[in-house]
């Protein structure tokens, strides 16, 4: 099972540790891109901070952050489970999971990321701000950016198995499995029940407490459907849209009473 991640906007501080390594990172293949985009951030960073700041889609109280991006090449670097925090990470709570379901989480989680492409929860990256719907002067539409380095690399993380789909919309941009990969791609949706609506808050934090409870259960659904069984014993309430031909991906509904 390969579980897509969004980040968060808010991050933990750096560590004290060794600085970022680009080649010690997971998918190896994304090491150019991530170059690229490493060095057009710490470039604007560096030159004119209100193009920075109008770039980086920055309030006012945010302008500290082009600061940070400016030390990114020499920041100290810590785990990136470490790094992001917001609802759906302190829902997903990675620091209490047992020592099993740590062991899951690395090989299973993956975080997309306008900055680093995609990463695992135990690559060491810095604190750092660089949405995906950022356009770099030198690089354009980050989407864009990582589409190609992504469709060569993402079949063979996502293997033969099930794959998860907990993105937001900018993020999944990025990278969009089609083929038969896709057949088995199950992307979920939080709903209020009363309402049908999306409420952001409860959205992240239930995919945040369905991924931790997929990791503690020890689950391995080997697609969709076994997904869908697998959340139902876990206690959710989902309803199911099939694929509507080869090569689509499943659609989940989880329903939630309460918004908490």
């Amino acid at each position: 099972m390969l579980v897509l991640l969004p980040p968060s906007e808010g991050k933990a501080t750096s560590g004290r540790g060794a600085p970022l390594k680009l080649e010690s990172l997971s998918l190896p293949g994304l090491t150019a891109a991530r170059e690229a985009v490493l060095g057009e951030l710490v470039e604007l960073c560096s030159g004119d901070e209100e193009k920075a700041r109008e770039v980086l889609g920055l309030s006012e109280g945010l302008r500290g952050e082009i600061a940070k991006n400016v030390e990114l090449p020499t920041a100290g670097a810590r785990p990136a489970g470490e790094i992001y925090t917001g609802v759906l990470y302190d829902a997903l709570d990675l620091a209490s999971l047992d020592a099993a379901a740590k062991r899951r989480a690395t090989r299973s989680l993956l975080v997309f990321s306008g900055l680093w492409g995609a990463v695992r929860v135990n690559d060491r990256i810095p604190s750092y701000r660089c949405p995906m719907g950022v356009k770099l002067p030198g690089l354009g539409a980050l989407g864009a950016h990582w589409r190609a380095p992504m469709a060569e690399v993402l079949p063979e993380a996502a293997g033969d198995g099930l794959v998860l789909d907990l993105r937001s919309s900018a993020y999944a941009a990025a990278w969009k499995p089609k083929g038969e990969p896709a057949g088995r791609t199950a992307s979920v949706r939080v709903l209020h029940a009363p309402t049908r609506k999306v409420v952001s808050h409860f959205n992240k934090a239930t995919k945040g407490r369905i991924v931790r409870s997929l990791l503690t259960a020890g689950a391995a659904p080997e697609g969709p459907a076994e997904l869908v069984e697998a959340l139902r014993d876990l206690g959710y309430v989902v309803e199911v849209e099939p694929p509507k031909g080869n090569g689509k991906a499943w659609m989940l509904d989880v329903l939630v009473h309460e918004v908490h």
